[in-house]
C-alpha cells in the first residue's frame, strides 16, 4: 500500500504555518474593495469627483441627521483635508464639508468619506479633520449616505467657494488664487440616461471621460463591437482615445474638438449610450474584426489605482 498523501491536509492547529495563513487572511480582509463605492447609485460620479473633476460640490444625502447639520461633499478642500466645519455668524448652522481628493488617505475612499461625514456632523465649528482614521468600528459608506440617491452636483469654474462670505484674511485667498490659476474648465453632460460623462477643456484638446457602471468584461465586449463598426465615437470632431480603470470601473476617454461647447456633445453622447446598450445585450460570438478591436482597446488601457 502506498503512503497516504498529505497534499490536501490542512495545517495543524497552533502550528507556525497556521499562524501565517491566519495573518495572511487578516491582511487580505483589510485590503480595500475593488469597487469601494459599489452599491451606491452615485458610484460613477463619486469616482469621477474623486479622480479627475477639479472643482465641484454636492449636498450629501445622509441616512440620518440627528445633529441637524447639512453636509456638502467637495472634490477637494483647502489643504486637501478630509473635512472641515466652517463657522457661521449668528444662529446660522455651521457649514460642513467633506472632501474626496485628500492629501492623506486610507486607501479606501468610501470609508474615508464615511468617517469624515460622521465626524463633521458633530465637530466644533472652525475645526478641520486632516485625515480620516479607519479602524474596525468605522462606518461603511452605506451606513452614512443613502445608497439609492444620485448627487445633485454643482460644477464650479473656480475655487472661490473655499472663502466663507467672501473672506479675504489669512493665507486662504492666496491658496484660492493659486488653485484658480491651474483649474481647467469642466462640465458634466446633462441628459436622460447619461450619468458621469465629464467634459474637460485641456487647452489644445478637450476630452470626455465617461465613468461606466457596467462589469468591465461586458463593457469591453460592447466597446469592441462598436469599435469594429467605427461606432465607438461621438461623431465628427471626436476620436476614441482609450480607457483607464479606476476603483474597479472602466472609463472610456474621447478626444474632442476644443472649439465646441460641452453642450454640443450631449446629443452624440445619448446616441452612443443607445449603441452601447444594444451592444451590451448582444451575446453573439465575436467576429475576427471584433476580436482585433478588443485587443486594440485592451492594449491602450491603463490603471490609475
Amino acid at each position: 500500500m502506498g503512503k497516504r498523501s498529505k497534499r490536501n491536509s490542512g495545517p495543524r492547529e497552533g502550528s507556525r504555518r497556521a499562524e501565517k495563513i491566519a495573518q495572511r487572511n487578516e491582511r487580505l480582509a483589510e485590503l480595500p474593495p475593488k469597487r469601494p463605492f459599489e452599491g451606491l447609485a452615485a458610484e460613477c460620479d463619486l469616482v469621477a469627483l474623486r479622480e479627475f473633476v477639479p472643482s465641484a460640490t454636492a449636498p450629501l444625502p445622509l441616512v440620518s441627521n440627528e445633529a441637524g447639520r447639512s453636509v456638502t461633499l467637495a472634490t477637494v478642500l483647502p489643504g486637501a483635508v478630509a473635512a472641515l466645519v466652517r463657522d457661521q455668524s449668528g444662529d446660522t448652522p455651521p457649514e460642513c464639508f467633506v472632501g474626496l481628493q485628500l492629501a492623506v488617505h486610507s486607501g479606501n475612499p468610501a470609508r474615508d468619506v464615511a468617517v469624515a461625514t460622521e465626524w463633521v456632523t458633530t465637530a466644533t465649528p472652525g475645526t478641520s479633520l486632516s485625515q480620516a482614521t479607519i479602524d474596525a468600528e468605522s462606518p461603511n459608506i452605506a451606513d452614512v449616505i443613502a445608497a439609492d440617491k444620485l448627487l445633485d452636483i454643482e460644477v464650479h469654474g473656480d475655487f472661490n467657494w473655499w472663502l466663507a462670505n467672501g473672506s479675504s484674511t489669512g493665507e486662504l485667498p492666496a491658496a484660492v488664487q493659486r488653485a484658480n490659476e491651474l483649474i481647467m474648465p469642466s462640465a458634466r453632460l446633462d441628459a436622460d440616461g447619461i450619468v458621469a460623462a465629464w467634459w474637460v477643456d485641456a487647452g489644445e484638446k478637450a476630452h470626455l471621460r465617461w465613468v461606466r457602471p457596467e462589469d468591465e468584461d461586458s463593457l469591453m465586449r460592447a466597446m469592441a463591437r462598436l469599435h469594429a463598426r467605427e461606432h465607438l465615437t461621438l461623431g465628427e470632431g471626436s476620436r476614441f482615445a482609450g480607457s483607464f480603470r479606476t476603483h474597479g470601473l472602466l472609463v472610456p476617454v474621447f478626444d474632442l474638438d476644443p472649439d465646441r461647447h460641452h453642450e454640443e456633445w450631449v446629443s452624440a453622447a445619448s446616441t452612443l449610450q443607445e449603441r452601447l446598450e444594444e451592444a451590451l445585450n448582444d451575446d453573439s460570438a465575436f467576429t475576427l474584426a471584433e476580436r482585433r478591436a478588443r485587443d486594440g482597446i485592451i492594449g491602450r488601457q491603463v490603471t490609475l489605482r
